[in-house]
């Protein structure tokens, strides 16, 4: 089936200027079978606009013919190809698994990593930083003001290896616990970049390369970067 037959179902159905169950139902399951992609339905959403302007410019009713518009479109809509990501994991602690998933990403890393996180207090995952950072790829780091001054934080000796960093200035803290690599991969989760974290906390992350969430993502870290003042230890 292709979209010259789909749209002989959409010349069919707007006859009467109606779509009911019997012919939406149809339509959907001829949209699923076809596995259309999206400039079919390009074409197909523009037969639909067509038919509907000249009906209207020829005198008549624009209100029924809209509304068949608005149940076809509907149709399209649902029949669009999602954007997915390729890559989908999730990892859990106790154990190593989120250690893991984060020291793969920093040693595949080709240009940039953006770290955003509570606190950073593991001198193996801290040397993974570190390598990396000396490979030439350009990393940052945000994180919580208070928490650079506890017992065991790595971010001042991060700082003098000339990794820059960023915290934030209020009473609350900066809570986020995610990362992204060559604005390309994200991992996020409740997973604190700690010791503890992997040997006895119930903690998790995911990796994903959906770029609708590293959009977002890249964009919440850039706001951040702008609005908080350098740390130097």
């Amino acid at each position: 089936m292709n979209k010259f037959t789909l749209e002989k179902t959409l010349a069919a159905s707007f006859e009467d200027h109606k779509l009911d169950n019997n012919e939406r139902r149809e339509l959907a399951a001829q949209l699923d079978a076809a596995k259309v992609q999206a400039d079919d339905l390009a074409f197909l959403r523009n037969r639909a606009f067509g038919y509907v302007q000249q009906h209207i410019r020829d005198g008549g009713e624009p209100l029924v013919v809209l509304k068949w518009l608005e149940h076809v479109v509907k149709q399209f809509d649902n029949a669009r190809p999602q954007p997915t990501g390729l890559l989908a994991e999730s990892w859990f602690s106790p154990g190593n698994d989120c250690f893991d998933g984060i020291c793969h990403q920093l040693q595949h890393a080709a240009a940039t990593v953006d770290i955003c996180v509570f606190t950073i207090a593991d001198d193996n995952l801290t040397k993974v930083i570190l390598d990396t950072h000396n490979r030439g790829v350009k990393v940052r780091i945000i994180t919580d003001n208070d928490k650079v001054n506890d017992r065991g934080s790595d971010i001042d000796f991060l700082v003098r290896q000339g990794i820059p960093v960023k915290v934030d200035q209020t009473d609350y803290h900066m809570h986020h616990k995610f990362a992204i690599f060559d604005q390309a991969r994200l991992i996020n989760g409740s997973f604190n970049w700690t010791r503890s974290a992997s040997r006895y906390n119930e903690e998790d992350l995911t990796l994903t390369d959906d770029k609708r969430h590293i959009d977002a993502f890249c964009t919440h870290f850039e706001g951040l970067w702008r609005r908080f003042p350098d740390y130097h230890g």
